[in-house]
């Protein structure tokens, strides 16, 4: 159904200089009906292997959703009348399935067209909590796992502008709930207050590389009414329904309860506020209480965070990262950096990790120093944990086997690797359940165990293997083999009998789930789920990885599509979507994570669709950009941005499918930042699509992308890398596309716009199209159909005729 009330911004500048009204349209019907599809629901299951959840949400949103109301403060998007983000993709059905069971049984009791988010299992994975929001609010909902019974405990009385609003009790009896306050003031219009002063922003002469944030504090009245809808009470839900409070009205945004229940880890936002950084670089106090809302203590207060050294390996002074350990009872554990947090300082360790046992009377204990910046930690069993550091200049990470009980111990490397060689990953490590309820590592006979995606430059196979604590070996205790179908291990599901939970797919077979033995290698997988493939009308596409070289030896590679009517007598136009990524190293580089069994999942995102329109379609193709020693990849960006094209158009025509004449490129964000760029420095385009791009980088002077220098530092890369300063050069046929809220930091709507004023004063054939409501992912329904009738129109006119 064409939309007509709303009107799209479109500016066409060829022979047309006009803005141009136009009404939603939509694409062709061969790739309407591909777009037009029920999404399979999303799963989780219980740990104890009975039940499995299942969650369904609408392909789309639609325009009327987007159009809601929207407040944006301190980084966030808030619904005001609903106090959600107005950002939230809910679902709108749930069904609950026994794990064995052929079919799933409907949840009896949902409101009347459910908007479900913040979905949560309690502690014994009985009952599952979850919101609704409603018109007026948000509501808190519990639903029984085993009748498959929701009921309402809450009016919408909960605040979840913060993200998740509740949090389960350990005695599975009790939520504990964000509630707003019923006294709460209406809030402040900046169009109607008159303002009582200027706006002063003040600089004390420290350095601070902060990135370019959208959604920040702009005046006071912005402050009034971020402290207005972050702050609520916390209260104490029975599951009949019955409450009272817990804790007296604050600016909440995170609560956690120890392991054992006993304690309550409350994090608060405290003032000032900043207009240059988001919520989360606000001040912030921290305060432990008892599970019977007692205080016990105040374990940290962090100030306001404006300034922060320049690097991506910055960061903050104080206590960072604290956090519940999940192998004691109520024990936290936090991180310090002991270089101030400034990667150019010199020194041995780079962070110290503390443990502290309530009731925090004692001194906090060190558990381990790091000699790069601390990187996450997997708990065990209180003699083992597994550590982990990294550094983004050198791409190194370490993997380390450490005693949280023995500081003095020697911490083992297990793992020193380039954090970009896939086909070393040595996996993921496995957890359990342990006696708090909480997930730790998994160790059974003196063996941990890992889980791996199998990347090799044979291709893919998917991993369990199993590493001996004492030798620090490692047995492979099974691997998929399949040539024709993706077998992806997500976990270990049943340590004794050695069952996993895979999915298997296939380039024609949508991914489904299904439970094996690695004990029993020839049995039968056992099917869990059952979801049929909604894109049929493709499933026999011919689809293949293709690995070619760039003209200086580095292996790149691409998915590589043929129409569905391909004829081999033909030649056919090519369209090649890409996205660039920064390697240290050109082994990493030339390394390909594509496998050709990976079911065909076309999406807005890509040119896939276009199979159906007799184009040959190169997705995904390796655009990799390489800086060695000390040489940024930044320094050589051009060149090497238009040797992958060279070699993706090479590799394609070599095989006989293209007419080489008729190529497009496109890309999402940073994509579009490379295809403009292409269609400056290259004659190999006719014509691009460039969507939600940055194209000035002047405009993000501390930092894009992987760029860590600034614009005074390499002012040459930024000039030379923005297309903008280059737009005199830019004489192809170019889509622009922006949504018209883009959130994404740096990404503002007015690089594109800006961008199009350049080309048109210039006179370059560029189109621009600003979708209305659309935050830097596109998600209405009116308007992502819109888009693939642009881009269709666009690649008929300027590719193939």
């Amino acid at each position: 159904m064409k939309i007509t009330f709303c009107t799209i911004l479109l500016v066409f500048s060829s022979a047309l200089f006009a803005q141009e009204n136009i009404s939603y349209q939509k694409p062709p019907k061969a790739i309407l009906d591909l777009v037009d599809y029920e999404r399979a629901p999303s799963v989780l299951m219980d740990t104890k292997k009975q039940y499995m959840l299942l969650s369904y949400r609408s392909t789309y949103k639609s325009l009327d959703d987007l159009s809601q109301d929207d407040i944006r403060l301190g980084g966030l998007r808030i619904n005001p009348k609903t106090n959600i983000g107005s950002t939230v993709t809910y679902n709108n059905n749930l069904k609950i399935q026994k794990i064995g069971e052929a079919n799933a049984r409907q949840v009896q009791g949902l409101p009347i067209n459910p908007q479900i988010s913040n979905v949560a299992w309690s502690a014994d994975e009985k009952k599952i909590a979850f919101s609704n929001t409603t018109a007026t609010g948000v509501e808190l909902w519990v639903l029984d796992v085993a009748s498959a019974q929701a009921k309402k405990l809450t009016e919408s009385i909960s605040n979840a502008n913060a993200g998740n609003p509740f949090s389960w009790f350990s005695d599975n009896k009790h939520i504990l709930v964000r509630k707003l306050k019923d006294d709460r003031a209406p809030l402040q219009d900046n169009k109607t207050e008159l303002p009582t002063g200027p706006i002063v922003s003040n600089s004390v002469g420290q350095k601070s590389q902060n990135r370019t944030y959208q959604d920040l504090l702009k005046n006071k009245l912005d402050e009034a009414n971020f402290e207005n809808l972050i702050t609520s009470e916390i209260m104490k839900v029975a599951l009949d329904g019955s409450s009272k409070v817990f804790l007296p009205a604050a600016m909440y945004v995170n609560e956690t309860f120890s392991p054992d229940g006993n304690y309550l880890l409350v994090t608060t936002i405290e003032k000032p506020f900043s207009y240059v950084v988001p919520l989360n670089r606000f001040p912030q106090k921290t305060t432990v209480y008892t599970a019977d809302g007692k205080m016990v203590k105040v374990v940290n207060e962090l100030g306001l965070n404006e300034i922060i050294p320049k690097g991506f390996m910055a960061t903050r002074q104080g206590k960072r990262i604290m956090s519940w350990r999940l192998d004691k009872a109520a024990s936290l554990y936090y991180v310090e950096a002991l270089d101030g947090g400034d990667p150019a300082n010199e020194v041995p360790f780079r962070d110290e990790i503390y443990s502290w046992d309530a009731p925090f009377t004692a001194t906090a204990t060190s558990i381990a120093k790091t000699p790069q910046r601390y990187g996450g930690i997997v708990w065990g069993d209180q003699n083992h944990a597994i550590l982990m550091d990294q550094w983004y200049d050198t791409r190194n990470e370490k993997t380390y086997l450490i005693n949280p009980n023995n500081a003095d111990q020697k911490a083992e490397v297990l793992y020193d690797l380039n954090s970009q060689d896939i086909y070393a990953d040595p996996g993921r490590f496995q957890t359990k359940k342990n006696q708090f309820g909480k997930r730790t590592l998994a160790i059974r006979n003196g063996n941990l165990f890992l889980v791996g995606d199998g990347h090799t430059a044979k291709g893919q196979f998917p991993f369990v293997d199993e590493l001996n604590l004492k030798t620090k070996k490692t047995k492979r205790l099974y691997q998929s083999s399949d040539k024709d179908k993706l077998e992806s291990v997500q976990t270990i599901y049943d340590f004794d009998k050695g069952e996993i939970l895979v999915s298997i797919e296939s380039k024609n077979e949508f991914p489904n789930y299904f439970l094996r033995s690695y004990k029993n290698k020839k049995g039968k997988p056992l099917r869990v789920t059952n979801f049929a493939n909604p894109f049929a009308s493709i499933s026999k596409v011919h689809k293949e990885v293709i690995k070619y070289k760039r003209k200086d030896g580095v292996d790149l590679s691409g998915t590589l599509y043929l129409p569905t009517d391909y004829d081999a007598k033909k030649k056919y136009p090519l369209l090649i979507w890409a996205y660039p990524a920064e390697y240290k190293d050109k082994n990493s580089a030339g390394q390909s994570s594509k496998n050709p069994n990976e079911f065909t999942f076309p999406y807005y995102g890509s040119f896939v669709y276009w199979v159906t329109q007799g184009y040959v379609v190169l997705d995904d193709a390796a655009f990799p950009i390489i800086g060695e020693g000390t040489t940024e990849p930044n320094d050589t960006f051009i060149p090497q941005l238009v040797a992958n094209a060279e070699a993706a158009i090479d590799a394609v025509d070599k095989l006989g499918y293209i007419d080489r004449t008729k190529v497009a490129v496109g890309g999402h964000s940073y994509g579009a930042f490379m295809t403009a760029n292409l269609l400056t420095h290259s004659k190999l385009f006719a014509c691009g699509i460039a969507r939600s791009g940055a194209y000035n980088r002047t405009l993000t002077p501390f930092g894009f992308q992987s760029e860590q220098r600034n614009y005074w530092e390499a002012p040459e890369v930024y000039n030379t890398m923005s297309p903008f300063m280059n737009a005199d050069k830019m004489k192809t046929p170019m889509l622009l596309t922006h949504g018209e809220a883009d959130n994404n930091p740096g990404t503002f709507t007015l690089q594109t716009e800006r961008y199009f004023q350049a080309l048109k004063g210039l006179g370059a054939p560029v189109r621009m199209v600003i979708l209305p409501k659309e935050s830097h992912g596109y998600a209405a329904k009116e308007n992502i159909l819109h888009l693939l009738w642009e881009q269709h129109e666009f690649l008929e006119k300027y590719l193939k005729n």
